[in-house]
């Protein structure tokens, strides 16, 4: 039987096997295969077949090292930071508010108008006297030859008469400010308030100032100190008018580098050492991301050589899935990684040069890079034979990432169908448990505590500190909550659960049987070479393309004329 023929019964094989029919050895064919299944080794076995050491796989060990300790480095530096803000703010609150006590925070509030002179005045005199009080090293901020003043200020309304006995008013809705600017060199005086509190129409009054410090805690570890500036503010809060005023303190905290400095002992030559580490560490991930990109690249290159071998040699257009296959996802996995570690080592070093104090967006970038090389740890773990022998790691987390691709479209669609349901939910219960209930006054809180309950966290705390003014809302509460723990966790989970159990065991059976779930694998699986028989070395397969390579894209000129094959072509295309 010629080729023509073998070439025909292998396309009208009724059963799709085209990948069991070729009777006839086609060296190209062959050599193609190999190449395939050499792109789809581990580097274990990439290393059998063509001595090529796995570059990446000792790149990403180095990496992981490197990149932890930088983010170790970074955490315990950033420690004392918070550290430093957060004790503080701590202090602030017990030098300017009077009386205040850590167990009080959110309820810490004045109730007659003496109270307010009175702890307005306390403020004023605390500033003025700060530098003969405080335990720190905390000073006034100063410009120049002149020190930045603490600012009082209170908004009301521009005019208003308010009668609740005859339930009469008139507002005037526009807002006036007036402020009054104490300096730290003023005298000081048991009475520094000189203006009067408009409570009728009063809706704030602010007390604003800066203060600067420098954190010496950072000596110890051989670490420059920095410069702190607190922009205090504390708010007098009478929007409500209920005869209860609020009182806040809060900060806003900017660091700098000490414009002098000198330290007897030690030298600066530790942050260099940091910096230039960082250096390195940017080296490594820059070249981990330049060959990940690089076998992205071949991949892409490699998936488009096999989409137009099987639509010329067999007449078929190859599946998405199949594409996908070609793109590795612990690369692309790699390759955000990189990118979020770069970018946070790089604002690393600017926060050590004091040039910006993104602490929080480092952290953020750092620690989502870190956990993502972390991760991907697990694609090295099925590289061990000994270890993948007993906990069959690789097998496993293939499984997983199947089940998850293959399960994701139908879970997200019936995430879309439940989210329905608990949105409905969470409006209800704002609506209506609301007024009763700390856990639902906003709709961000109804969907935390909903969402707790869904995992059943605190769920007796959520029964029991329902308040019982209204039965009618009691009854309804208890009527709300059986419902959606009953409806979400035992159907709602319950289903999920399925669908993805379901797809697990599917899959499961699939690769425990050795069936492949792709035309792709099973064309592939043709290939009986071992990693170390020689044939796949760089010379042979070298020879091979350059002897067959035409015959491989062109065996097919003679089974269907070219105005077929284009229109093939253009199908796969759309």
């Amino acid at each position: 039987m010629d080729d023509s023929r073998e070439d025909y019964l292998c396309i009208n094989d009724p059963n799709g096997n085209w990948s069991e029919c070729e009777a006839h050895v086609d060296p190209a064919l062959e050599a193609f295969r190999r190449k395939l299944k050499y792109f789809f080794m581990n580097p274990c076995d990439k290393y059998k077949a063509r001595q090529r050491k796995p570059w990446k796989l000792f790149l990403q060990i180095v990496k992981i090292a490197v990149v932890t300790v930088q983010l170790v480095s970074f955490g315990l530096s950033n420690q004392m930071v918070v550290q430093f803000k957060e004790e503080n703010l701590l202090t602030f609150r017990h030098l300017f508010l009077k009386n205040y006590s850590e167990s009080n925070t959110n309820t810490y509030a004045i109730y007659t108008q003496l109270d307010v002179y009175t702890h307005i005045t306390h403020i004023v005199q605390q500033f003025l006297m700060l530098p003969s009080i405080t335990v720190g090293n905390h000073e006034y901020e100063q410009e120049g030859d002149v020190y930045t003043p603490l600012c009082i200020c209170q908004q009301f309304y521009h005019n208003g008469s308010i009668s609740p006995a005859n339930e009469t008013f008139d507002i005037d809705s526009r807002v006036d400010q007036e402020c009054s600017l104490i300096y730290p060199q003023d005298p000081f005086t048991e009475s520094p308030l000189n203006f009067t509190l408009h409570f009728e129409r009063l809706l704030s009054v602010t007390v604003n100032f800066t203060l600067k410090a420098i954190n010496l805690e950072t000596v110890e570890y051989h670490e420059l100190p920095d410069c702190y500036v607190f922009n205090i503010m504390i708010q007098f809060d009478n929007k409500a008018h209920s005869g209860r005023i609020l009182v806040d303190l809060d900060n806003e905290v900017h660091i700098y580098e000490c414009s002098d400095w000198s330290m007897t002992g030690a030298s600066a030559r530790n942050m260099y050492m940091m910096v230039l580490f960082d250096a390195v560490v940017i080296l490594i991930l820059s070249t981990s991301l330049l060959l990940c990109i690089r076998s992205v690249k071949a991949g892409v290159l490699l998936q488009k050589e096999y989409s137009e071998f099987s639509l010329r040699r067999y007449r078929k257009c190859v599946s998405l899935s199949e594409r996908l296959e070609f793109i590795n996802g612990w690369y692309l996995l790699i390759i955000v990684s990189d990118v979020l570690t770069i970018s946070g080592s790089v604002l690393k070093i600017v926060i050590q040069l004091k040039a910006v104090a993104s602490y929080d967006l480092c952290s953020i970038l750092l620690g989502t890079g870190t956990m993502l090389v972390w991760i991907g740890v697990l694609r090295y773990m099925g590289y061990l034979k000994k270890y993948n022998s007993m906990l069959c790691v690789c097998c496993v987390v293939q499984i997983l990432i199947i089940t998850l691709r293959v399960a994701l479209p139908n879970v997200i669609r019936f995430t879309c169908c439940a989210a329905m349901i608990y949105l409905g939910y969470c409006f209800c219960g704002w609506i209506v448990l609301g007024p009763y209930h700390t856990k639902f006054r906003t709709l961000n809180t109804v969907s935390e505590s909903l969402f707790s309950l869904i995992n059943g966290d605190d769920m007796f705390a959520t029964f029991k500190n329902m308040q019982q003014k209204s039965f009618v809302v009691w009854l309804f509460s208890r009527l709300y909550l059986y419902t959606f723990v009953s409806l979400f966790i035992y159907m709602v989970l319950s289903l999920f659960i399925t669908l993805i159990t379901d797809t697990y065991d599917t899959i499961k059976h699939q690769q425990l049987d050795g069936e492949p779930v792709s035309d792709l694998q099973a064309f592939v699986l043709q290939c009986k070479d071992l990693p170390d028989s020689g044939e796949f070395s760089v010379e042979k397969t070298n020879s091979i393309s350059s002897t067959g390579g035409g015959k491989l894209m062109c065996c097919c000129s003679h089974r269907s004329s070219d105005s077929d094959e284009d229109t093939h072509f253009s199908e796969c295309s759309s």
